[in-house]
């Protein structure tokens, strides 16, 4: 299938040669004929899977760019994010005639310039964030209120932070007659009040990636027993000659002091969370996608809003506390079908959570730093491996060597012992029984 196919307006057809796109995702694939025809729609799609375009694409080929009114909001949970929609529907618009404006609302920038610009004139496509677009609303100075279509971006990531209510209020500004496209990783429980508030009969449509992690990824898990934590990411990235390497941590005091060591040993390193302020946000990421630093530090909700080219190396300083931010934070290596590796640490307590990953499909290569370099090493699955090539015990045996500690009374090991030893001398008077029989049987029939 090819984007021909949509019949979209020749300015869209000129944004897609610019940027080199020639086959439409599956996401897109399947969802923009459903939107071209005005429907609702719920896509439960992972992160870089194109539902950027997806949306951006059908609902700007709609717009009367003759109108000075709006007519698309789109709201996004972090600047990052909300920035970056904007730039690709900046990218889109370029080609448009008449003039096509799009606007960006995010909180950290000039509220009052942005209303005295609102006063002259509306933008057709509004992108920004929650708080700020209702903040203009409520001042009147945007005028949403003629907009057909409303686009809630990571809606799992606007409900974990809050801005639900905010979005909420928004869509209350807008008419009855509404197309309303949601999309997100995942559909928590807490959010399916909201979308049947605003959605009636949606095509809901979740796109299941064919791999779980890109196949151009690999995953590399090492050990921190023993080990200087800090020390050893610090090793991984000197070792590794990353080209642009982002190290991920559960908590910003975490981050802060992953950074501060690094920079410590002379590394230039950009840190990105939550207390960072807006200003001091966007310009690291502009120095980021400039390349002025090939390491950054972050947290976990600073990566879904981080879309950087030419990641090389994503390293999980910590297991995350949940499976998804492990699939956001590899996912930020590996695009566009380059090759990436993401680099997991763990330690004995992190075994279960490991497991849990393992069963999405994910393949862990166990890796050590030696000599300075890194190398393979040991499964860390190989004793239970071995124990389940053994000999299988007698089930009163297996009973007895797992019982409850509380249970052990003196000498309960010894007797464990004995009756183990004693299980394993009947099998072995068993098999030389047989044994025996089997060279009678021989020799017998060779005498005949």
């Amino acid at each position: 299938m090819s984007f021909k196919s949509f019949a979209f307006q020749p300015f869209i057809y000129k944004a897609l040669e610019e940027k080199n796109f020639t086959e439409p995702t599956e996401v897109q694939t399947k969802i923009i004929p459903v939107i071209q025809q005005g429907r609702s729609v719920v896509g439960q799609s992972q992160t870089g899977s194109g539902k950027t375009h997806t949306f951006l694409l059908p609902l700007m080929d709609k717009v009367d760019a003759t109108k000075d009114q709006v007519q698309v909001v789109i709201t996004a949970p972090s600047r990052e994010l909300a920035t970056q929609i904007y730039q690709a529907a900046k990218e889109v618009a370029e080609f448009s005639n008449p003039e096509m404006r799009v606007s960006n609302f995010v909180g950290g920038t000039d509220k009052q310039r942005q209303m005295n610009r609102l006063k002259n004139q509306q933008p057709h496509i509004v992108v920004g964030t929650p708080g700020r677009i209702l903040d203009l609303v409520n001042e009147k100075a945007l005028k949403i209120y003629t907009a057909n279509a409303l686009v809630i971006d990571e809606a799992d990531m606007t409900l974990d932070l809050g801005f639900l209510k905010e979005v909420d209020q928004i869509a209350s500004h807008l008419p009855d007659k509404l197309q309303m496209l949601v999309f997100s990783a995942t559909i928590p429980e807490k959010l399916r009040p909201f979308l049947k508030k605003y959605m009636e009969n949606p095509l809901i449509e979740e796109i299941r990636p064919k791999a779980i992690i890109s196949e151009s990824i690999e995953n590399w898990l090492v050990s921190t027993k023993g080990k200087d934590t800090n020390r050893l990411i610090y090793n991984l990235l000197t070792v590794g000659h990353p080209y642009l390497a982002i190290v991920f941590a559960n908590t910003k005091s975490r981050v802060d002091e992953i950074a501060s060591y690094l920079v410590e040993k002379d590394l230039k390193v950009a840190k990105i969370h939550g207390d960072i302020t807006p200003r001091e946000r966007k310009r690291i990421m502009r120095q980021v996608q400039n390349l002025e630093y090939q390491y950054v530090v972050a947290t976990d909700l600073a990566a879904r809003g981080i879309d950087i080219e030419g990641v090389s190396h994503v390293i999980n300083a910590e297991v995350p506390e949940e499976l998804d931010f492990f699939i956001h934070r590899v996912g930020r290596t590996g695009r566009n079908q380059l090759s990436g590796t993401a680099i997991t640490l763990y330690s004995p307590s992190n075994e279960q959570a490991i497991a849990e990953i393992e069963k999405l499909g994910v393949e862990f290569e166990p890796k050590e730093i030696k000599n300075g370099e890194i190398v393979d090493t040991y499964d860390r699955n190989r004793r239970k491996k071995r124990e389940k090539s053994r000999e299988e015990l007698d089930p009163k045996i297996q009973a007895m060597v797992h019982r409850k500690k509380k249970s052990v009374k003196p000498g309960y090991k010894k007797k464990i012992q004995w009756a183990i030893d004693k299980d394993r001398k009947a099998k072995r008077r068993i098999e030389g029984r047989q044994t025996t029989r089997t060279a009678r049987k021989a020799k017998k029939n060779s005498n005949q």
